[in-house]
């Protein structure tokens, strides 16, 4: 039984690379593949269940937290985040890398302004 969060075949494809090259099977056959795995890990993300739902049909919830946990350490997420970003500007016709980026100045916070000032933590008031 297949999940609407489940990688397609096209989407393993392509990000298949990077895990082959950054996780490894460590000379050991594994007992569950990295598609599961990431679906697992796919899943959880779309549903925002909780570790312990994830359903029966994936690995196990501590395999696939496990795995989860080894990839981010290993920068792999952040990896495949890059990647899918580039292929994006790439079919939208764009550089794959950005050349300039916007930050909004109301989420951007000051120093020079809390200077002589603080902010009393139980009455969250300005002094």
């Amino acid at each position: 039984m297949g999940y609407k969060s489940d990688l397609t075949d096209e989407q393993w494809e392509l990000i298949e690379p990077v895990f082959v090259s950054s996780v490894g099977n460590y000379g050991h056959k594994a007992k569950w593949s990295k598609r599961e795995l990431t679906n697992g890990v796919l899943y959880l993300v779309k549903t925002g269940c909780q570790w312990r739902m994830l359903p029966a049909e994936y690995p196990p919830y501590f395999t696939v937290h496990s795995f989860f946990r080894r990839a981010r350490l290993k920068g792999v997420w952040e990896q495949i985040m890059t990647l899918l970003v580039q292929k994006s500007r790439i079919s939208a016709g764009r550089n794959e890398n950005p050349t300039y980026a916007l930050i909004d100045s109301q989420s951007v916070k000051t120093t020079s302004a809390s200077v002589g000032r603080g902010i009393d933590g139980g009455k969250k008031g300005k002094r």
